[in-house]
């Protein structure tokens, strides 16, 4: 039998919600290995977190669903078979042809919006410890500068904008960015992270850790036919 070399075909620009299904699938093979590929439901859990999300999403089954069901077809999202329940991962890598470092990169990108390249390295501490920024630099440069025959750039170099002191990078999973939108999110931000330093932050990342431990052992206690503590 001859196997098809047919092309797959060219990802699409994805949509804000697209995005976040995809992002999130990223996020949690990393994060809560023990409970991945995710069942529709822990998959909007983890897209409607109110951490380590922007913007924040009040997102559907139905929402979640369809966005799935446009992201199998281009090969980003496979529905993983057996089990009594249906599960999902993301094949973010093959699919775009990009290494390890780099899908961590627009993974973080998908689900928190522009980022400097120092808080990129904070950010993905939980996903790929990075040795230092200028790795992260050289991977996002990487993706700015991919060459047009392997689909071309998956991240642009945004311009500085008043009160900041770094540049950010954004995805251009979505499409072009608007850099007026993205500049005025960034000078938000930046005076957010100057009033609060990093205590907010690292807050945020406490808080979701305890969702996943939390979601963790009440899958191991369901498991084991045990009421999950503090239930009678």
């Amino acid at each position: 039998m001859t196997l098809s070399t047919a092309p797959q075909p060219r990802p699409p620009h994805l949509s804000a919600i697209e995005a976040r299904v995809l992002g999130t699938l990223m996020e949690k093979a990393r994060t809560v290995p023990d409970s991945y590929p995710l069942t529709l439901n822990s998959l909007l859990l983890g897209c409607n977190q109110k951490t380590s999300r922007e913007p924040l999403m009040e997102l559907d089954e139905a929402q979640v669903a369809t966005a799935l069901d446009t992201l199998k077809p281009f090969g980003l999202v496979r529905e993983v078979s057996g089990g009594r329940t249906t599960r999902y991962e993301h094949n973010v890598q093959r699919a775009i042809g990009v290494p390890e470092q780099s899908a961590v990169l627009l993974g973080l990108l998908l689900l928190r919006g522009p980022q400097t390249a120092g808080e990129l390295r904070l950010n993905t501490e939980r996903w790929y410890k990075f040795a230092d920024i200028s790795s992260v630099e050289g991977f996002l440069e990487e993706l700015q500068d991919r060459p047009a025959e392997k689909g071309g750039p998956l991240v642009i170099k945004l311009a500085r904008t008043p009160g900041t002191r770094e540049q950010r990078w954004a995805h251009l999973l979505c499409g072009p960015v608007d850099e007026t939108q993205a500049g005025a999110m960034s000078a938000t931000r930046a005076s957010g992270s100057e009033a609060t330093g990093n205590t907010g932050e690292r807050l945020a990342q406490l808080e979701a850790e305890v969702s996943e431990l939390r979601a963790t052992v009440a899958k191991l206690c369901a498991e084991l036919g045990m009421s999950p503590p503090g239930q009678p």
